[in-house]
């Protein structure tokens, strides 16, 4: 993988452990030469994650609609910055970029991102791996509610089993490395989107 894209959260959250980890993973990424692909912006978790890689010489791509520029809330010191006009055409770019997507903790916006990239993945418009980092267990309710979205049969287990899910930063990176896509076939082709 050369290219991860993370989502996570314009605030820090409430407990200082949210912000180290989104550092460390910056960190990590940059000592593993994996160019970090983010939302560009200059806040919160996105702010950690983006000055953890580029404090150990890594390469960031920001991605941010004009509209949220014009708020200041662009970071600074990227490698690149792309702007695009839409919300949706910053997730879709993000998706191009990347090889691999990371969702670490956040609000809705998070959680839409995340939703949209493992839908695309579930109905196999792409192959890449999505990984949750579970921050101090963090998404552990989400966890919950896939396996209970299975067991009411709304749900394969087969797209279940697509989510790499760790709280250990260089475990989840492993996990995404050796991911192989499910090769069930495709509900619809990408031409067909």
């Amino acid at each position: 993988m050369k290219n991860i894209t993370v989502f996570c959260g314009s605030s820090f959250g409430s407990d200082p452990v949210f912000e180290e980890q989104a550092t460390l993973l910056g960190q990590t990424l940059a000592k593993q030469n994996i160019q970090l692909v983010y939302g560009g912006s200059n806040t919160g978790l996105m702010k950690a994650v983006a000055d953890g890689a580029l404090n150990e010489g890594g390469k960031v791509t920001g991605v941010l609609p004009h509209f949220l520029q014009s708020k200041e809330i662009a970071h600074k010191n990227l490698t690149e910055l792309i702007l695009v006009e839409t919300m949706h055409e910053r997730k879709t770019k993000m998706n191009e970029l990347c090889d691999g997507v990371i969702v670490l903790p956040g609000g809705y916006g998070t959680l839409e991102e995340f939703f949209e990239m493992i839908t695309w993945a579930q109905l196999g418009l792409h192959k890449k791996p999505i990984g949750i980092l579970n921050i101090d267990g963090f998404y552990d309710d989400l966890i919950r509610l896939t396996h209970t979205m299975v067991d009411k049969g709304f749900l394969k287990q087969i797209n279940r089993d697509m989510l790499l899910i760790s709280n250990n930063i260089d475990e989840l990176l492993e996990m995404m490395k050796s991911y192989k896509a499910p090769t069930v076939g495709k509900w619809i082709s990408k031409e067909e989107v």
